[in-house]
Order: C-alpha cells, then structure tokens, then sequence
C-alpha cells in the first residue's frame, strides 16, 4: 500500500488532538478524522491536573487552557449539615507551577487544541467514521464512511485509534478490555444557587450514598452527581429539586437548584487492555483504559497518552528512531493504566460511600484528621501523588539509565521539579523554554573532557533530534549556552560543575552523570533505539 499521510488519526477529543498537536509540531503529516458532526457541545471531563498542565505549557497553549478555566484548590466533605474537612493542596513534595486543580469544560479544551492543530495547517474531518482497518509491515489501510454514504480508502504508515471507550480500533485489532463495572451515577450540569464556596469540589454524603458537587468556569454553574438515585427519565426540576434537597440536607448550606441544561447516566467502567500497540497501529486514552471518572483521570491520562506516544512515533517516521522505540510507549504507560485503575477503583467507593458503617465512622474519623497534627497534611500529599501524576516517574523505564543517588531529579522522574515563585529565576526560565522545544536535551554544566569539540560535532549530526545545551552563569559562554546567573537551576537540578543531564521530549530526565566523555555519550547514543545503533 502506498501511504498518502504518515499518521491518521482516528479521534478528535483532546488525546486525538494531543497527538496530532505534536505530530506535526514535529514536522509529520497527519489527518484526523472523527465520527460525530462536529464538535461536543457538552463536557464530560472537567478537572486538568497538574501534570497535564505542565504538558500543555510545553506544547504552548497552557495559556490559552488557564484563561478559560477556574483554579479549584480544596476538596471539602459534608454530612449531616456540617463540613466535616476541607483538603487544600499539599504541594510541597511534587513542586509544580501549576499547584491546583484546574476546572474547565472539556468542550473548551479540545477548542484550544482544535485551534491549535489548525494552525498548523490541519482541520477536524468531520461525520468520518473508520469502519475497518487492514495493515501490512509498511502501512495502515482503512476505510473510511462518510456521511452521505460514501465510502473513502485512507492509507498511511501509522494508525493511532483515539476514539474512545467504544474504540473501532480496538475492535479491528481484536484488543479486548478486561475488568468491570460496578456502578452506575447519574450526572447533571446546572446553575444552583447556593454558598459553598467555589474554589472546592464538594463530596456530600446523604443517606445511603453522596452527591458531588464541582464548579464550572462559569459563575454559578455546576456540574453534580448522584452515586444513588439515577433515574434519568423523570422530569428534569424533579431532579432539580432531589439534588437541592440533598446538598442542603447534607452541607447544611441552603441550594436551590435550576433546572438541568444536560443529565444523563453512565455505568462506571474499570477496564483496560494489556498492550497498546499491534504492528503499525497505536491506541490512546480511553480507546486503552475506561475508570471511574471518581478522581477526574480520564482526560488527563489520555494527553499524557499522547505526549509520551507523539515524540515516539514522530522520531520513527523521521527516521531517528528505529521502530523498537514504539515499544517503549506500552511498556511505559500499561503499567500506568494499571495503577489508575486501582487508584480510581478506591476512589469510586470513597466517592460512593454506600458502606454504613464507614459512613456512621465518618465524622469521628475527620475528627482526628483535624485534630492530629501533620496528619491532614500527610493525606493531601497522598491525594496529591495519586490524583495529579506528578509523582508518575519511568525509573524502571526501557529509556532510563540507572544513576547513584544524588541532588536533583533522578532518572525517570520530570526534570522541571519547580514551584510557580522559583520558576520566576531566569535560570528556570531558560530551562523551561529549552523543555517546549520537540527534541532531546543535553544539557552539560561547563566544558566537557578533552575540550568539547566532539560535543559540538554530535550536538550538528544530531540536531534533527537533539538539543545540545550548556548551563553557564550567562548567555555568552559554551555551547547553545542556558543563561543561569546566580546558579539557581543547576542547583535545582542537581547540577554540578562538570555534571550533565539528558531530557527526554517530554520533559521526563532518562540519564544523569557527574562528567560527560566522548565515551560516556558514545554509550548514551548507543542505549537509545537509534537506527543505526539497531540491527
């Protein structure tokens, strides 16, 4: 077959447009199709954490996300007619510059990133629908069915099947989702009328279950969720009116709720599949992993996803990576879909609280939470590592080289460890900037043994995909010299005269040394499933 694109891809939601994003960042063509009209104009997934928004700063749109949204820093829990805890961030052990939950309708997100595409030269397809796929060692045919009725035969050299839970993809590959589904919610977006404050989500317990309260962007709306009664067939101020009864009975804060512009039920799913890649087709997000959507995971894993696949896969069509490096994304981000799963299936019952005894236990539990010094902190940094991915590292990677501990970050984990106020030193700025370029950096503190001349001769025959960086005081000294006066990043980075680091592109560090040889980059080059290094 004779491939007219590099990549199609099947799935216009954020992990489509994620991908496609840094696909042609990269340089490769793409074509994205999707089988709905056009785009959603109602929002399943609300919350992007912290770790997603580092990834969107590094794709330049992060900007265009936070105007858009609304900062949510504190998870409160209600019962009986009084708040029993209120959670705030606990940051101190994952520094980002992005220390909250941010609240925006996934219809906006995939806006920005539609946008985004477009600018570089690419526009949704529309009412396009793969039906089936066929693929040999050199390509990906699949057939395409328009609206009308046509029928289109696409062929191109890779295939990414990001088209969610009920994955066409999938199913053409024969991947089967294996887990199950233990819970049906009922959902609603409404303008309610009330004093909670709306800078936290809301759990309040009611009877044999709870009700979940999450603020949208916009003033006075929320999105809430009933883990018991979800008869969405009645009328909806009926169901207006259940869910102010209960948020009142329960937080004690009077709410009148308006009549619901969306409702609808879902069965919780907890599945997934045990490899993401067959041949030279790829899938992503949920196409690979349906959950609870208790913890707001479901987008933020699939652009994560799409991060990790796109540097991959862009390398492989340039011809910088041997396809071997394909492998790498499954046997790095299977064992984060199976961690979700679990984490997601604990959070689903602390959500759903149906048990009574843990609900009668409730208030003498968050009694000692309050009153046990360190205690509630310790629980915020606990929601903190499982809900925002910051603490999500490749240690055990295929791409990572092992190093002795030390300052800094260690191999695997994200390289830029950094809060908001340190990010502001201009040594964090440079390094920051460094991270949104596509490629691999090297960043080396001083002059390399034996002078360097062969650095400078690898940082030119590898330039397609390596960025060769030297941390200096200022901009005028070594090699693609990053500015850092008064040393504040290479101290934040662990960097000391002589030391090195090598950045993976999607911001995660997969080596570190004290002093970097001919020999020792020889030896890097040689770990990396370069072509020429890959019989």
């Amino acid at each position: 077959m004779s491939a007219v694109t590099d990549v199609l891809i099947a799935g216009a939601g954020p992990v489509g447009l994620t991908l496609a994003h840094e696909l042609l960042r990269r340089g490769v063509r793409v074509r994205v199709v999707d089988a709905a009209a056009g785009p959603s104009a109602t929002s399943r997934a609300l919350a992007t954490h912290a770790r997603t928004l580092e990834i969107y700063d590094q794709m330049g749109v992060v900007g265009d996300i936070l105007a858009r949204g609304r900062k949510a820093q504190h998870f409160s829990i209600h019962r009986g007619g009084r708040r029993l805890v209120r959670f705030g961030p606990e940051y101190s052990r994952l520094p980002t510059r992005y220390p909250y939950t941010l609240v925006i309708d996934q219809a906006l997100t995939e806006e920005v990133l539609r946008e985004a595409v477009a600018l570089r030269g690419v526009r949704v397809e529309w009412n396009t629908r793969l039906f089936s796929l066929d693929q040999n060692g050199t390509g990906v045919r699949a057939l395409l069915r328009h609206a009308d009725g046509t029928e289109e035969t696409a062929d191109a050299s890779w295939l990414a099947g990001c088209d969610g839970g009920h994955s066409t993809v999938r199913r053409e590959l024969g991947l089967t989702l294996v887990g199950d589904s233990t819970e049906r919610w009922l959902i609603a977006d409404a303008v309610v009328d009330m004093d909670l404050p709306a800078d936290s989500l809301h759990l309040v317990h009611v009877g044999s279950g709870t009700v979940m309260a999450v603020p949208f962007p916009q003033e006075g709306k929320w999105r809430l969720l009933d883990t018991v009664d979800t008869d969405h067939t009645e009328d909806p101020r009926l169901i207006a009116a259940r869910f102010s009864r209960k948020i009142t009975a329960g937080s004690g804060v009077p709410a009148r709720v308006h009549e619901p512009t969306w409702v609808s039920v879902f069965d919780i799913q907890q599945r997934m599949i045990d490899r993401m890649r067959l041949g030279r087709c790829l899938v992503a997000g949920d196409a690979a992993h349906v959950h609870s959507p208790a913890s707001g995971q479901g987008l933020n894993t699939g652009v994560q996803d799409a991060f990790n696949l796109a540097w991959k896969l862009a390398m492989v069509v340039r011809g910088e990576a041997a396809e071997t490096c394909l492998d790498t994304y499954g046997a790095e981000r299977v064992p984060v879909g199976a961690r979700l799963l679990d984490a997601t299936r604990t959070a689903t019952g602390l959500v759903a609280l149906k048990n009574a005894v843990q609900a009668m236990a409730m208030p003498v539990a968050f009694a000692v939470i309050r009153n046990v010094p360190g205690l509630q902190a310790a629980i915020e940094r606990k929601i903190m590592r499982s809900m925002t991915a910051l603490a999500l590292d490749y240690a055990d990677g295929p791409l990572t080289r092992r190093a002795p501990e030390g300052p800094g970050p260690r191999p695997g984990q994200r390289a830029a460890q950094v809060t908001e106020e340190e990010a502001g030193a201009l040594g964090w700025q440079a390094f920051l900037e460094e991270l949104r370029d596509p490629r691999w950096t090297l960043v080396v503190h001083g002059v390399p043994e034996g002078g360097g001349d062969w650095l400078e001769h690898a940082a030119k025959e590898h330039s397609g995909w390596l960025s060769v960086r030297t941390a200096a005081e200022d901009a005028a000294t070594g090699l693609g010299a990053l500015a850092d006066p008064g040393g504040t990043a290479r101290r934040g980075l662990g960097l000391e005269p002589g030391g090195w680091l090598l950045v993976r592109p999607d911001g995660y560090l997969a080596a570190r040394g004290d002093r970097l040889t001919e020999a020792e980059l020889h030896s890097l080059l040689r770990a990396l499933p370069l072509p020429e290094h890959t019989s």
